[in-house]
């Protein structure tokens, strides 16, 4: 399942280059590259990821943070101030091991997204890689309604439905500082809606 460069292109904006490693708050790890999570994946992921696209003194010492998330990685991510990885390595790492891995995600949790056009299935790609798959949430706010919508419209391939409810994710993020997240729903419902021409 592919997506387009549009789609591409909107990952990789949206997710930012970093060349030293960092915590962008909340849930997340100690973060490289292309929004690369350490707290999400595992050691032998990690290394067969980046293997040798970084020095090995550096993956040696990334290894350390692999799976902590939130403050446990905020704690950690200081010890990195000095090591840096290339751009170049990260955006092969992005092309050849985590994009073809969060379109499969995709596929999985949206039943359909394959028979969607290349921007639509781009978009999806997009939220699960900012969002994970989790369809379950028993808070009072219920964080993944709009998730199960779109899965829902997804199956029906109805696009003009899947960029509603992407637009309707923008309330868990309204007035909390978190414009980045609003924008990014906004340029994929845009982009689903491209494929609607």
């Amino acid at each position: 399942m592919s997506i387009s460069i549009a789609a591409r292109n909107l990952i990789l904006e949206m997710e930012g280059f970093s060349s030293k490693p960092e915590w962008p708050g909340g849930q997340s790890g100690v973060t490289i590259g292309f929004g690369y999570d350490l707290g999400y994946v595992t050691v032998d992921q990690f290394e067969s990821d980046w293997g040798e696209r970084i020095r090995r003194d550096a993956g040696r010492r990334l290894k350390a943070v692999v799976g902590l998330r939130a403050l446990r990685a905020r704690n950690r991510v200081g010890e990195f101030s000095n090591l840096r990885v290339s751009r170049k390595a990260a955006a092969q790492v992005f092309d050849t091991r985590t994009l073809p891995l969060f379109e499969l995600r995709t596929a999985q949790a949206f039943p359909g997204a394959a028979a969607l056009p290349e921007d639509a299935r781009g978009a999806l790609v997009s939220l699960v890689y900012n969002r994970g798959t989790s369809m379950v949430d028993n808070s009072p706010e219920d964080r993944r309604r709009e998730m199960r919508a779109i899965r829902a419209a997804t199956a029906a391939g109805d696009r003009a439905e899947i960029a509603a409810q992407l637009r309707a994710m923008k309330r868990l993020w309204e007035g909390k500082g978190l414009g980045g997240l609003i924008t990014r729903r906004e340029k994929e419902a845009r982009l689903v809606e491209s494929a609607m021409a």
